[in-house]
């Protein structure tokens, strides 16, 4: 049975509250893991694609029937850390045989029974009775309450995504981005410069380079139109059919993380540099 999972809020700064608990911010695949009545496992992602078949280390985990999870399904690189490109490289691949994990953050149906209104605290203790012993396979997240200042600068020290922070007395809101549940990112920052833009009806992108002029990706996020006017009237040295190329402008922006081929993962810009 699928469960439209609750979403998050973002954060700029991690904040230190009693009321919260902190969590890390896996780098993966969101997952709702259901076992329906009769002890058949169905794995879905977020967006209510059953994708069962594309795990089958999976289907037999002694979990009861009547169960449903949320969690992140991860990759770990040589150095345990979670790597997005590594779980996308095997959801993608049948090919691919890097071995995953499976890891639960809370329950949203014991037993047959939604537990979605019970405070997050008293699901953590039910996902502890049904995941009692970590394993390789599938594991409980781990949280501490309160903290969040200092736990996210840890994470920042180990270059690792982020962090979550929920509050101790939230319920489970199936489909909603909550305020309960807040995600701070550790973004890294970078100037670049703007090499050119996709030419309207196209959707919005543009062309990035460094300081060198070696390609590093498209942005598409956080731009406002007063800047997105600057770029427009820029000089345009040569055109495509999809691309107007220009003049150079020298922009800030934050990124997730450098990818394998040396792109910016999902960059966003902060501001225009004079």
């Amino acid at each position: 049975m699928f469960v439209k999972p609750m979403l998050l809020h973002k954060s700029d700064q991690p904040f230190d509250d009693s009321d919260y608990i902190t969590e890390l911010k896996l780098d993966g695949i969101r997952l709702i893991y259901s076992v329906d009545n009769a002890g058949k496992v169905h794995l879905y992602s977020r967006h209510n694609n059953e994708i069962t078949v594309k795990f089958p280390e999976l289907h037999n985990i002694d979990l009861p029937p009547g169960t449903v999870l949320d969690g992140e399904l991860i990759v770990s690189d040589k150095e345990g850390k979670p790597d997005f490109e590594a779980i996308m490289s095997r959801f993608m691949s049948s090919k691919d045989k890097s071995r995953i994990s499976f890891v639960a953050f809370d329950v949203i149906q014991y037993e047959g029974t939604r537990v979605t209104n019970l405070p997050l605290l008293e699901r953590k203790e039910i996902l502890a009775e049904l995941v009692p012993n970590d394993s390789s396979l599938i594991a409980k997240s781990l949280f501490i309450e309160g903290h969040g200042e200092a736990y996210f600068e840890a994470i920042k020290a180990q270059g690792l995504e982020g962090i979550v922070l929920k509050h101790k007395d939230s319920r489970y809101e199936v489909g909603k981005r909550s305020h309960s549940w807040l995600k701070v990112i550790n973004y890294q920052c970078a100037d670049v410069l703007v090499v050119g833009y996709r030419k309207q009806p196209k959707d919005f992108g543009w062309l990035l380079t460094d300081a060198d002029g070696r390609y590093i990706g498209v942005m598409e996020l956080g731009v406002p139109a007063r800047e997105k006017a600057k770029v427009y009237r820029a000089p345009i040295l040569k055109e495509t059919d999809d691309f107007a190329y220009i003049t150079p402008i020298r922009v800030r922006v934050k990124y997730r993380n450098i990818t394998k081929a040396g792109m910016l993962r999902l960059p966003s810009f902060v501001e225009i540099n004079s």
